[in-house]
């Protein structure tokens, strides 16, 4: 009896011995995760999708602080790590797509935007033609005049920088400049009605 406890001890130390080895370090995965999202950030979702490009990133910092747990334990169990890493590696491309998506959406509307500044320019240069020049009338024709050249060239500006991919803050600027020349034209309607009434 005791020969066989005695055996039994070195063959189940073995066996965890074993089981122990097999439990690896999922590298191979980790790397795969860590080429999913530098693929993400190529895509530029910092600019367009900064809360998915995030979470993919925490997933990943997660990974590494349970590896780390892992490593340190006789068991090591690495299947939740296993499933956190299929999951950044499925929701990558999702991401990637995302980005692409709203980089494409955010340069037809700054497009759409430029268009419509265009096209109020168009109108507030008809609309300065037919404003009152009396004496307060042409100074303030010749400020509104001073603002609308500050809007084209807003407009350019925002050209060249979509042309160059900056897209975030182009938009900010050319959404500004399409409110100003509203404004201008409201404050020149307002002029040439109040005119009419007179």
């Amino acid at each position: 009896m005791k020969k066989k406890i005695l055996f039994a001890i070195p063959s189940m130390m073995v066996m965890l011995y074993l089981l122990a080895g097999c439990a690896k370090v999922p590298q191979a995965e980790i790397d795969a995760a860590v080429a999913a999202i530098d693929k993400v950030k190529t895509a530029e979702a910092a600019l367009y999708v900064p809360d998915q490009l995030k979470a993919l990133e925490d997933s990943l910092s997660a990974v590494k602080v349970a590896v780390e747990s892992q490593k340190s334990k006789l068991m090591a169990d690495y299947g939740q790590v296993k499933n956190t890493l299929a999951w950044i590696s499925t929701q990558a491309p999702v991401v990637e797509t995302s980005a692409t998506k709203q980089k494409e959406q955010m340069r037809t509307e700054i497009e759409s935007l430029i268009a419509e500044v265009n096209a109020l320019l168009e109108e507030n240069a008809g609309l300065m033609l037919i404003a009152p020049k009396g004496k307060e009338g042409k100074v303030a024709l010749e400020t509104i005049g001073n603002e609308l050249n500050a809007i084209k060239t807003a407009v350019g500006e925002v050209q060249n920088a979509s042309a160059e991919g900056q897209l975030p803050v182009t938009i900010d600027k050319i959404r500004a400049a399409k409110v100003k020349a509203q404004s201008l034209k409201d404050e020149l309607n307002a002029a040439i009605a109040k005119t009419k009434k007179s």
